[in-house]
């Protein structure tokens, strides 16, 4: 095993930096009178910022304004939303560009607040490059020599060459990183025991990218056969990780695979787990797929779904993956998801899409994916359901006090689930209180929303289109056909006139029982203005879906990155 020594001790500097593991920009904002002083932060990721503002009234609502700094028109976004709990305004800016200042207005009552901040660059300063000979080898690689803030110690093949750690099932891992500022680039890893690559508790600011993940894993299978573990990944993150920038990896073909949900609750291989994150992560431009035999139980998932804390747990973003042969959830962001933003993904072959039970804290915004087909079982293509919630009878302990544990606010914008042989319902059975749906395209057979929202805050379901396969519309035909995952609106749409209806045939009349005629598509023009999310639409008003007609198409997975290039993998 090789194993990279760090002279100065990485363990002794982590409490001081990772003090800064989330990257918050504090500045003083401007108060009522001189004298009065009050403070608002922004988180930022490459493309948002999570905003954080104190306040003892939440009664007031909490507008927000923003601009690039060296811009003068402001924009709108969503107002901050009031946590009573925590006595706190929180909220997201969204769509932004990497490596830029922002400048901030809140207007919350009479109380104005401006501050600024800056989201993070996409270029990582290397201090020190640890070179991996070509070829193959059966040596894991363990490393804990670690990097500063401006200085990352980068782990990659010889330049020319292609790094292949193929460990043959005797070692539990491929790569092990046991230090902070690491950069895990271009291996194909195979055949781990248990995870590809293991990231060691608390451990902080971790990217890995470029990488292939293949074989690893035990036998997985349903608690009822006696298989009593589960969720070993191409990549996990022990108690604690944070700040890991996980992209532009192909995950593929765990050496076992997930049971469905015949033999009870799916357990087996996933692709990325975090264990109870300290947030700050981002997960983009992954593919994870399989075989239906070698299914996993979640694509991106971890722990603990009902806390303040959980996977991603704050301040993250998961967005442009592919994902798909998932028997339980395709991405579980559950916990805190305080500012976690999920967009721009596109999912099949799973059962639940995204699962969000519980959102103890939130906003969690949703937005933009595009979801297809869903299946119970190998011999069950019953599909399940597009978001699993809790609703509001779960609750969990807070400073000695029994709080409500699925609160947290769900913004659900601009979402396309396609049929046929998708889910069968919207939501799941649970129970869902303080989400806010609007400009999705749920055709779905079965239940759309719930009845009402419980004991909880109020839900608010307007301006989806929403129906079952020939309630009003056959889905697939609201799209253009194409060959990519593109699905941009069709003019037209096939629908069903129902009742006798008189038709003109030359010089005679016929009757038709329940034709299929070409209406308007139901989609185009009939949206919203969400501030932030959709300020760029083109004709009258925003479409619905996840595709706006006029703008670029949405891409996904490794090709769809910014700066794509083949891995050493790919082209050695």
């Amino acid at each position: 095993m090789r194993t990279f020594q760090n002279p100065g001790g990485f363990r002794t500097v982590r409490t001081h930096i990772s003090a800064i593991l989330l990257f918050v920009i504090v500045i003083m904002s401007v108060g009522r009178t001189e004298t009065e002083e009050k403070q608002a932060w922004a988180i930022p990721t490459f493309e948002c910022l999570g905003l954080y503002y104190p306040s003892e009234n939440g009664k007031e609502a909490c507008d927000v304004k923003y601009r690039r700094t060296e811009e003068k028109e402001w924009r709108t976004a969503l107002p901050l939303v009031y946590d009573s709990n925590q006595k706190e305004f929180r909220g997201s800016l969204v769509g932004l560009k990497p490596d830029t200042e922002y400048s901030i207005r809140l207007v919350c009552g009479d109380q104005t607040v401006e501050f600024t901040g800056r989201t993070r660059s996409e270029q990582f300063p290397i201090g020190k490059t640890i070179h991996l000979p070509g070829g193959d080898t059966g040596k894991p690689v363990r490393i804990t020599e670690g990097g500063r803030p401006d200085g990352w110690t980068l782990v990659t093949p010889t330049p020319g060459t292609k790094t292949v750690i193929d460990v043959f099932n005797l070692s539990d891992t491929c790569v092990e990183v046991a230090a902070d500022y690491v950069i895990i680039r271009g291996l194909e890893l195979k055949n781990a025991g248990r995870n590809a690559v293991l990231i060691r508790k608390g451990v902080q600011n971790v990217i890995v990218e470029d990488c292939r993940m293949t074989l690893w894993g035990r036998v997985g299978g349903a608690a009822v056969w006696g298989v009593l573990y589960g969720s070993d990944s191409a990549i996990y993150a022990e108690t604690g990780a944070g700040g890991l920038i996980l992209q532009r990896n192909l995950i593929e073909y765990p050496r076992s695979g997930s049971n469905d949900w015949e033999s009870g609750h799916p357990d087996g291989p996933q692709g990325i787990t975090l264990q109870n994150s300290s947030g700050g992560n981002i997960i983009r431009y992954n593919e994870i797929r399989s075989t239906e035999d070698h299914g996993y139980n979640d694509g991106i998932g971890g722990s603990s779904n009902f806390s303040f804390a959980g996977s991603p747990n704050r301040d993250s973003d998961i967005y442009g993956n592919i994902i798909a042969n998932c028997w339980d959830d395709a991405i579980e962001s559950e916990g805190a998801n305080m500012n976690v933003r999920i967009w721009g993904n596109y999912i099949d072959k799973t059962f639940v899409f995204i699962a969000s039970a519980g959102t103890s804290r939130g906003p969690l915004y949703i937005y933009r994916n595009v979801f297809a087909s869903s299946r119970i079982s190998h011999q069950d293509p019953g599909g399940g359901t597009i978001f699993k919630t809790w609703g509001p009878k779960r609750t969990l302990t807070d400073n000695g006090n029994e709080v409500p544990g699925d609160w947290g606010r769900r913004y659900i914008f601009h979402n396309t689930a396609l049929q046929p042989n998708g889910a069968t319902s919207v939501f799941s059975g649970h129970g869902i209180v303080n989400a806010v749906s609007k400009n999705n395209i749920f055709r779905v057979r079965g239940d759309t929303y719930p009845d009402h929202s419980g004991d909880g805050p109020a839900n608010d379901f307007r301006n989806d289109l929403t129906g079952g396969y020939i309630a009003g519309g056959f889905v697939r035909s609201l799209f253009v056909p194409s060959d990519r995952m593109e699905w941009f609106l069709a003019a037209t749409v096939p629908s069903i006139q129902w009742g006798k209806v008189p038709f003109q045939r030359g010089d005679r009349e016929v009757v038709i029982t329940d034709p299929v005629v070409q209406v308007s598509n139901p989609a185009i023009d009939k949206g919203v203005w969400l501030p932030g999310f959709n300020d760029d639409f083109k004709g009258s008003a925003p479409d619905l879906g996840a595709f706006e007609n006029g703008n670029s198409p949405l891409r996904f997975g490794r090709e769809a990155a910014p700066g794509f290039a083949r891995a050493p993998w790919e082209v050695h």
